[in-house]
């Protein structure tokens, strides 16, 4: 039997910040604070950004001990890094005010950061929580399926997924510069993925689950997530086309890899 050194302690686990941008989202966002508080391991802080709320976000947030910050610059992806660049944890996470995560999320975040060492971010899968309950399995299928299908690949790896993720504050610090915030017409996950993804690396974990609302489905804006989704592509163009990125993700991989001995004893 392998005995353990008495004297070793084992490194604690990574603290995780909850980051949630919100624009006139008071309803669904109740429901998502009511899931965190509800963690088997508790976020050392909710950041919930207010982009130019109308209803009562803000002060549903503090009535459940999240930190607000406002952010007046209109865009999902300026709000979201504001609350990036203001989390405190080792780990920031990220969900949509109409998540819903289910009640490990929070560890499986830390456990897996804690575990997998070389791991810079990390997306889970999503299921719907509203609409026909006949429809939310096929749609969810389709829908996340299609984004992970073509994101991937114009990316070359795995993409991250807006309502799901979580990163390294140390590689949010890395890329921050670099993702184009200032721009409404992008995505931001996908704007995300296009930077961390070039010399870190991206891992899907399946036990990261979520439910998500159908409202992008229903709000009749499809067309103009397709424009979006092409636009954050194709400004990373053409020296981010995936073969490049491959290449690029390939040397430096060598490069961090340790070489191996040539010979053994």
């Amino acid at each position: 039997m392998t005995r353990l050194d008495p004297t070793t302690t084992a490194l604690p686990a990574p603290t995780v910040s909850v980051v949630i941008p919100v624009k006139d989202d008071a309803r669904p966002l109740v429901d998502c604070l009511r899931a965190l508080r509800a963690q088997t391991v508790a976020p050392i802080e909710i950041i919930v950004v207010d982009n130019g709320s109308t209803d009562d976000s803000g002060d549903v947030a503090r009535s459940f001990g999240a930190v607000v910050i406002t952010e007046s610059q209109p865009g999902i992806g300026v709000a979201s890094a504001t609350g990036y660049s203001a989390a405190s944890g080792d780990i920031i996470a990220r969900l949509d005010a109409d998540s819903i995560p289910q009640s490990d999320w929070v560890a499986t975040i830390a456990d897996t950061f804690a575990r997998l060492e070389d791991v810079d971010a990390i997306t889970g899968p999503a299921h719907f929580i509203d609409g026909p309950e006949w429809l939310r399995s096929p749609a969810a299928a389709v829908y996340l399926g299609s984004y992970f299908l073509f994101t991937g690949m114009a990316l070359g790896h795995v993409p991250l997924f807006g309502s799901n993720l979580a990163l390294r504050r140390s590689t949010w610090r890395s890329v921050r510069h670099e993702v184009h915030v200032h721009d409404q017409l992008t995505h931001d996950d996908l704007d995300l993925s296009f930077h961390v993804g070039v010399s870190g690396s991206i891992r899907f974990i399946p036990s990261l689950r979520s439910g998500i609302s159908m409202r992008p489905l229903n709000d009749g804006r499809g067309s103009l997530r397709w424009k979006r989704g092409f636009h954050t592509v194709t400004i990373h163009w053409p020296h981010d086309l995936p073969w490049l990125r491959l290449g690029r993700r390939v040397v430096h991989r060598a490069r961090k890899s340790p070489p191996r001995s040539l010979s053994r004893r």
